[in-house]
């Protein structure tokens, strides 16, 4: 059975970068803490939403550091994906040293894989780290697309705890979740929360979640009520939120958002531009009073 600590809403954490590019540790730490008083289950560290490809391994380990020190008694879960499967193994020892709960992994991506090659990358790591294993499904930027039967393999084997699912193909989710009913579920696409939760998300893993997750916590909760309604227009409203983000590019303008808010988060690292003067003040007029 899943255990209740990984139920609910779990923040994907931004990082925030000084003016030399370095990672700014206490604006790090001012997030964790900002989003433990939204009430927050727990953290997705070293995700997508971190940048976590564009930093090297000691940055994701010294990021992991961070988050553990300020999470207080938050779950974990470290993402720790890579194409080069060493850094990857060395990142989830470094997790589980730490005391993280779960470590995760994006399939490895872009050579095409055979699925028996990524079925072996996802056995390694959950030997090397003996920490459950959480598969981050992301078919639309991993280019691994994995049916019923893939996710079976994993499912079925009790070091795999369950699945990141970021795919709006909810066929598929409730299928899994029907099937493996004990494994824990997480939706991944933030505009889609209550469907997900619809067919069987035991929670969220979400990057909007930096600065709203006590939206998607009402949501969750509504939702659990049977106070559909009222789930949805709260849905709505941080769905308009997610619809200026697209306009303008989700990653650089959260952490401009964050800015607004009163962080100190820099910008995206390059190859990722930044928002013009026009993009941020429509950040201010139509996310900031939406919060």
């Amino acid at each position: 059975m899943i255990d209740n600590e990984f139920k609910g809403i779990f923040t994907a954490l931004l990082t925030p970068f000084d003016s030399n590019g370095k990672i700014n540790e206490k604006q790090l730490e001012k997030l964790v803490k900002f989003n433990i008083e939204k009430g927050v289950c727990g953290f997705y560290v070293c995700g997508s939403t971190a940048e976590a490809f564009l930093m090297s391994k000691e940055e994701r380990m010294q990021i992991m550091d961070v988050v553990k020190s300020a999470a207080e008694d938050r779950t974990l879960i470290a993402h720790i994906g890579s194409l080069n499967e060493r850094d990857a193994a060395e990142m989830g020892h470094h997790a589980k040293t730490l005391g993280y709960d779960a470590v995760s992994s994006v399939a490895p991506f872009y050579y095409k894989f055979s699925f028996e090659e990524i079925k072996n990358y996802y056995f390694r790591l959950a030997d090397a780290s003996s920490l459950p294993m959480l598969v981050y499904h992301f078919p639309a930027f991993s280019g691994v697309n994995m049916g019923v039967g893939e996710m079976a393999k994993f499912l079925s084997d009790d070091r795999f705890m369950g699945i990141k699912y970021t795919s709006n193909d909810f066929f598929m989710m409730e299928q899994c979740k029907t099937a493996f009913p004990e494994k824990v579920l997480y939706n991944g696409f933030d505009e889609m929360f209550l469907s997900g939760l619809a067919m069987g998300a035991d929670g969220g893993v979400g990057s909007t979640y930096n600065f709203m997750a006590d939206k998607f916590v009402k949501i969750r909760a509504l939702f659990g009520e049977g106070r559909m309604e009222e789930a949805r227009a709260l849905q709505q409203q941080a769905n308009h939120i997610i619809t200026v983000l697209c306009k303008i590019g989700v990653m650089q303008a959260e952490k401009e958002v964050l800015n607004q808010l009163g962080f100190d988060f820099g910008v995206c690292r390059n190859p990722f531009g930044e928002p013009t003067t026009e993009e941020k003040e429509l950040i201010r007029k139509e996310i900031l009073p939406n919060l």
